[in-house]
């Protein structure tokens, strides 16, 4: 189903760059001043620009494509508003274009277009219940409806076109509404996987102005207080907020920064999770949000759910921490931040066992940009010509470096865990150094042989203890495919090898890192 009539779509121009194309904006050396070092907390007086720009060149401004019309200089002034029932299968769509927009007058005065009720319309010919944020349309000021049609219809356009980031609204639905989630429930249901996967489950509250948002989200013991930032009004709101996908996402850079340690999975296990009270949990963790001593409001608090029972904490202020940023224009920015510490971190819990050996990673410099560059894919030795490097064999570089990930070290450990995010799992650890016997299975133009390890190493043979078909594995965070070669255990060696025997000795888990 789709309802398309009304009137044909309206092409006007831009109003961003006024039919030019392009915009003419002021550099980003004004925002430092004439300076070379500059400090990012400090204002300048008056936006000057720095004379040696390598932007603008001294003049102040500079000239950028504008994204808005992608280059054309006029834009479509149309906004569509789809409906997609999940369990039948049916769909409805409305196009909103000046002409048929039915406004309807605010009590603090304007004029609104009440698109929300064209969702629900939509919604009730396809049998859906319509859930999550719905679009608004407020007209220009100038709007009234003794207007002459095409100045009505001019100014409709303008609205509609201050949409067009996303004018394709598609609102996916299911017959019947889901029922409100229980907070309670919710956090019992995440407290018992923490216990499951040996994760700590965080709740957090940070002041942000007058008010305390909230986050809740799964940690790696040991990992650092984060600095980013998205939070809720409350407790109960952002535990209706998040479900376990939501309090996984981001756990592989959270943990980057945890000390690796490996697993003791020889004690007792963590008892039920007690029935918890919400709003007491959360007046106990906003105590903890100022200083009992002398009544000082603290950044934050937080209470973590690990090995069975909450732990509470208040967040501190730590040792500021400088960077000096390189800019596009050619300037040094001086950047502080605070980073903030638990003012009474938690005692680790049993199953951690010993740290993880490791090593520095060979193609990174810590403390700096330098990757190793390109001229030394496959092991080669760096290229004395090469117009990147000069021979040296590092380059600067802003990507994480591919090899580590950020963390300068590469472990002689890694740590797997599997599980159907119920009641199942599996931990698994893969040792370097300790010889395997690995079959041939290809080679590479190159000559590097690809070799298939035993089944412990392929989480393929493990997804039938989880009920599931190996292409079901996905990551816990992300919900992204498992390649096929971790799948299936193949992994390219860096040398060419023996290729005359089917047998080798290779040092398995190359492909992944781990937990910590």
């Amino acid at each position: 189903m789709a309802d398309f009539a009304v009137t044909a779509a309206t092409s006007i121009v831009c109003p961003d760059c006024d039919g030019t194309t392009f915009t003419l904006l002021p550099c980003r050396c004004t925002s430092f001043g004439d300076r070379f070092l500059a400090d990012d907390a400090a204002t300048p007086v008056q936006r000057e620009a720095y004379r040696d720009c390598e932007q603008c060149r001294g003049t102040g401004s500079v000239a950028y494509s504008c994204h808005r019309c992608r280059r054309r200089g006029r834009r479509r002034a149309q906004l569509v508003l789809s409906v997609a029932n999940l369990d039948t299968g049916a769909v409805a769509s409305h196009r909103v274009v000046p002409g048929g927009l039915d406004p309807q007058p605010e009590p603090s005065g304007g004029w609104v277009v009440p698109l929300a009720d064209r969702v629900r319309e939509l919604a009730a010919a396809v049998g859906a219940a319509v859930t999550g944020d719905e679009p608004s349309l407020r007209l220009p000021a100038q709007w009234r409806p003794d207007l002459p049609a095409a100045r009505r219809h001019e100014l409709e356009a303008q609205a509609i076109v201050g949409l067009d980031h996303t004018p394709w609204r598609l609102f996916v639905c299911r017959s019947d509404a889901a029922p409100p989630v229980d907070p309670a429930a919710r956090l019992g249901r995440l407290c018992a996987l923490a216990d499951l996967l040996l994760l700590d489950l965080v709740i957090d509250a940070r002041r942000q102005g007058a008010q305390v948002d909230w986050n809740i989200r799964y940690e790696v013991p040991g990992s650092p207080v984060p600095m980013t930032w998205l939070g809720h009004a409350d407790l109960p709101a952002a535990l209706a907020g998040t479900d376990v996908a939501d309090a996984l996402a981001g756990l592989t850079e959270r943990g980057r920064s945890a000390p690796a340690r490996l697993l003791h999975l020889d004690g007792p296990r963590p008892p039920a999770v007690p029935a918890v009270d919400v709003d007491q949990l959360e007046r106990r963790i906003l105590a903890d949000c100022v200083d009992p001593k002398t009544g000082v409001e603290l950044p934050g608090a937080q209470a973590l759910w690990r090995d069975g029972r909450w732990w509470h904490t208040s967040l501190r202020g730590g040792e500021p921490v400088e960077h000096l940023v390189e800019q596009p224009t050619g300037q040094v920015v001086r950047r502080v931040r605070v980073p903030l510490r638990r003012g009474c971190p938690p005692p680790d819990p049993p199953w951690l066992g010993q740290p993880i050996a490791w090593r520095r990673c060979p193609d990174c410099v810590p403390g700096s940009r330098l990757r190793s560059c390109d001229c030394r894919l496959g092991g080669r030795p760096a290229d004395t010509d090469c117009a990147h490097c000069g021979g040296v064999g590092m380059r600067p570089s802003a990507l994480t470096c591919l090899t580590c990930c950020g963390t300068h070290r590469l472990y002689e450990t890694v740590l797997v865990t599997l599980t159907d995010l119920r009641h199942r799992v599996v931990h698994l650890a893969w040792r370097s150094g300790v010889p395997e016997e690995a079959t041939l299975v290809a080679t590479q133009p190159g000559g590097k042989p690809v070799v298939q390890l035993p089944d412990r190493y392929r989480l393929g043979s493990w997804a039938p203890i989880l009920g599931v078909r190996p292409e079901d594995l996905a990551e816990a965070d992300g919900g992204h495919e498992i390649d096929h070669d971790l799948r299936g255990g193949h992994v390219t060696l860096p040398w060419p090898g023996p290729t005359r025997s089917p047998n080798m000795c290779v040092p398995p888990g190359g492909a992944s890192r781990p937990r910590g």
